[in-house]
């Protein structure tokens, strides 16, 4: 076999290699990001030990943020004039959501399978972003498919949940 068939063979598979390593991290970290982006909000709903957990009556709205008077279900929680949530389409005004307090301030985020749910939007786009690169970088179908209904799942979860 010539040397130059032998050198061209080598170089696509190299190039077939770096192809692989390449979109493997970009998968990777698109689904680091999503963790990440997640996990500020979930942890707060997903391990409500020793946090104080109660109810919002939603009184007023603004641009990005929503507040009104916090009322206690948990022992050691206080009664609260206002404290704030973010808006989102899942807040509205008028309306009561069970909520638990970040420590150290007056912002709550919304608990119970609603809030849960929310907060793992971002890892649901992520899920959905990475399977493409998985189904065109890696050339692997099938676990595209799967990360993408698995996105779709969630997704649809929060939607109807909320």
């Amino acid at each position: 076999m010539p040397s130059a068939v032998v050198s061209s063979q080598g170089a696509v598979v190299v190039l077939r290699f770096g192809r692989f390593v390449a979109m493997g991290a970009v998968a990777v970290l698109i689904l680091i990001a999503g963790v990440w982006a997640s996990w500020g909000t979930a942890h707060h709903v997903m391990l409500t030990k020793g946090r104080e957990s109660g109810t919002i009556e939603v009184s007023r709205c603004g641009a990005r943020t929503c507040s009104g008077p916090y009322s206690p279900i948990s022992a050691g929680s206080q009664p609260r004039g206002s404290v704030v949530i973010e808006k989102s389409v899942a807040v509205r005004e008028g309306q009561t959501y069970t909520v638990v307090v970040k420590p150290g301030s007056d912002d709550v985020v919304r608990s119970g399978p609603a809030g849960v749910l929310y907060a793992w939007v971002p890892l649901g786009g992520a899920l959905l972003l990475a399977s493409v690169v998985v189904a065109g970088g890696l050339r692997r179908t099938r676990v595209a498919w799967v990360m993408a209904g698995s996105g779709v799942a969630l997704l649809t979860a929060v939607f109807v949940t909320i």
